[in-house]
């Protein structure tokens, strides 16, 4: 079942995350979480930072400054209608 902590809710429904089941799944300060009840109940999932993703993982597309401003003006002036 892996890690298994209690924890108790606090006022105005607070709970706070024990520092072994933040670090276990990367949880952060600033992190964004995706919350849904399944039954009874509440499963939280982080939800990647695409920032953080773009730094850690390898890369697998290459495009020059000029490639990605010449794509950036065409949807510009595609949404725009300049």
């Amino acid at each position: 079942m892996g890690l298994v902590v209690k924890a108790r809710v606090g006022k105005k429904n607070m709970l706070y995350i024990p520092k072994a089941i933040a670090e276990a799944v990367g949880l952060k300060e600033g992190s964004v979480v995706k919350l849904r009840v399944e039954g009874n109940k509440i499963v939280i999932e982080v939800v990647p930072d695409p920032f953080d993703l773009a730094l850690r993982y390898p890369k697998f597309a290459k495009v020059s400054f000029e490639e990605f401003e010449r794509e950036s003006e065409e949807m510009q002036r595609e949404l725009f209608g300049e």
